[in-house]
């Protein structure tokens, strides 16, 4: 019996998957759109059953009239339930790179034809969301929160619907075929305060020379030794070493045995890197970033790190 179950849970998960399957937009037609009893539904079913048969015992005319009467607006509550997802264009918008420990943002971007009053139950995972809009377009963002770094795989979408009565349940359901890439936490460790201490060091520029103080020139760089000796008003000239200030982030000079843990400092490292405007190097063992800093480079360090 328990195999029976089984195999007839996984053929219906198979074909609404293949059925029901969502790349970035869709809009929702007549086989979209699934409609049954809901909950209370059931109970009217069981209340419309006891005043037919009262109704024909009875020859009771006024019973029998009821009894068609709460048929005719349950059979109208399963046209006003299914309209409410009919004709309905959704359009999925979603990062394909995110980091552990940061939200997620999935946007549902829905669209209809004519206004129309739409009361819309949002379901992912373990999280309800309601809705109503009337506008002619309507957004909406779910927020995810992966807890494992690698391959994202989005969650079943369901949107239902069991306006107005709750009687009949309207719903569909949006198998995203869409992944993201979800990029280690952050840690830092002791290597935290070796980059400091690094840090520090590379704004330490070497002393070259000695010249003439000019006009506009900071009094804070005044040789103020040769003031005090007497032998005249000298600025201070350093020499910058700009391609010092880069730092090699590499998987090996991690201080820790286990891959994840190396993988977080990294990414430790790589936004310190970013905060402080340093350009670094990434080095795996499968892959290699080129130096550099930015917005760029961070989304591809980020990436690389998923993906290792």
């Amino acid at each position: 019996m328990v195999r029976k179950f089984k195999l007839i849970q996984s053929l219906w998960l198979k074909w609404t998957k293949k059925r029901f399957s969502f790349t970035r937009q869709k809009t929702l037609t007549q086989k979209d759109v699934l409609v049954f009893m809901y909950q209370q539904g059931y109970l009217y079913l069981v209340l419309i059953l006891i005043t037919f048969i009262a109704g024909v015992n009875y020859a009771n005319n006024l019973i029998l009239g009821f009894c068609f009467l709460i048929s005719a607006i349950l059979c109208i509550s399963f046209y006003i339930t299914f309209k409410q997802l009919h004709g309905l264009q959704i359009d999925v918008s979603y990062t394909e790179l995110g980091q552990v420990g940061q939200p997620l943002i999935l946007e549902l971007y829905f669209k209809q034809p004519q206004p129309q009053a739409r009361y819309l139950w949002i379901k992912v995972d373990a999280q309800m969301h309601q809705i109503m809009f009337t506008d002619l377009q309507h957004r909406h963002a779910v927020e995810l929160n992966p807890n494992i770094r690698g391959v994202f795989e989005y969650p079943t979408i369901q949107l239902f619907s069991v306006y107005p009565f709750g009687l009949v349940r309207a719903w569909t359901y949006m198998y995203l075929k869409g992944q993201s890439w979800i990029a280690p936490y952050a840690k830092y460790s002791v290597t935290q305060q070796q980059f400091s201490r690094q840090a520090q060091e590379l704004d330490l520029d070497e002393f070259r020379e000695l010249r003439d103080f000019r006009q506009g020139d900071s009094i804070q760089a005044v040789s103020w030794k040769q003031v005090a000796r007497g032998q005249g008003l000298y600025v201070k000239v350093f020499e910058q070493h700009d391609d010092l200030q880069s730092i090699d982030i590499d998987y090996l000079h991690m201080p820790s045995t286990d891959h994840e843990e190396k993988l977080s400092l990294m990414m430790g490292l790589v936004e310190q890197c970013e905060q402080q405007q340093y350009a670094y190097r990434l080095l795996l063992p499968h892959a290699e970033l080129v130096k550099g800093v930015g917005e760029q480079q961070m989304l591809q360090a980020k990436r690389l790190l998923a993906q290792a």
